[in-house]
């Protein structure tokens, strides 16, 4: 258990660059704080003391923000950033190297006694606000986006965004774990930004020259129109 917990020290320096020491991450990082209490409460657990494992579950809950079945797996090297509203249930499995953001709920949909949450493989990123729900399979080295809803289970190395949660083809090699969303696509975006180029090519077609007011497509991310009602 002290190892899982040096490496997780290790990895919050490694992944946060506002870090400046080990001795301010095992003072100042809730994240870092409420995987130490879930280590001991899952040592608990496992030696058939449950009551004692909820009650420090539920301790550390207070003190943290953050919420860890006594019972859910974590491998060492998991980052919990800001930690603040994460929910990991009861059968969930995180592998080792990944890392978790603020507002993150590893859930289940069903009330069965069996296994009804995610297992997240190695080395997976989780955005802010990203709910992954169901006994499904999140493989290694994928990014789940900000604010995704992910039911189905992901391959190893996806990019998974969007509600509900939609794996996206890579084309280019996977950008350095941390860089952030600014990234990963917009599927809406792009849907209508398509949709409008054909709507305008038609329209053009339709009355010969293409005149009257159209909203256009963005350009460089700034949409234009001459009838916006705002």
């Amino acid at each position: 258990m002290l190892a899982a917990l040096r490496r997780d020290v290790r990895a919050a320096m490694d992944r946060d660059p506002a870090a400046r020491s080990a001795l301010e991450v095992i003072i100042c990082y809730p994240g870092v704080h409420a995987l130490a209490g879930h280590r001991a409460s899952h040592w608990l657990w496992r030696h058939r003391a449950h009551l004692p494992a909820r009650a420090l579950a539920e301790l550390t809950r207070m003190l943290t923000g953050v919420d860890i079945h006594p019972a859910a797996a974590l491998s060492p090297g998991v980052f919990i950033d800001h930690a603040t509203g994460v929910v990991i249930g009861e059968t969930a499995e995180i592998g080792a190297d990944v890392t978790i953001y603020q507002g993150v709920t590893l859930g289940g949909t069903s009330l069965d006694k069996g296994k009804r949450h995610p297992t997240v493989g190695d080395r997976v990123v989780i955005g802010a606000g990203a709910k992954i729900l169901g006994p499904i399979t999140i493989g290694d080295d994928s990014t789940i986006g900000a604010n995704a809803v992910v039911v189905k289970p992901a391959p190893t190395g996806s990019v998974v965004v969007g509600v509900p949660g939609q794996v996206i083809g890579r084309s280019r090699p996977r950008p350095v774990p941390g860089t952030g969303d600014s990234a990963l696509p917009d599927l809406v975006g792009a849907s209508l930004q398509s949709l409008l180029t054909r709507v305008g090519r038609l329209e053009a077609l339709a009355d010969g020259q293409g005149s009257g007011p159209v909203i256009r497509p963005p350009e460089a991310g700034v949409w234009h129109g001459e009838d916006f009602s705002i």
